[in-house]
């Protein structure tokens, strides 16, 4: 593919993008505030699960540990 073919394929592309991203509705504040709040608290809600799943598991483990005298 020569230098001119991939420049002008270039510009149909990013053209191609741009023309996508104008038909693209964009949230306004409160729809974004809204999502960010769901994934903001999500996140904290998983991250709290993986931290009491850990702990009762390290909890086991050392019970286990000690029974065997380790």
């Amino acid at each position: 593919m020569a230098v001119a073919e991939r420049i002008k394929s270039t510009r149909a592309f990013l053209d191609e993008c741009y023309q996508e991203l104008l038909k693209v509705t964009w949230p306004d504040w409160d729809q974004l505030k809204n999502a960010t709040l769901v994934v903001l608290s999500f996140t904290v809600a998983i991250a709290v699960v993986i931290w009491l799943m850990d702990l009762v598991i390290r909890l086991v483990i050392n019970q286990i540990m000690g029974i065997f005298g380790a």
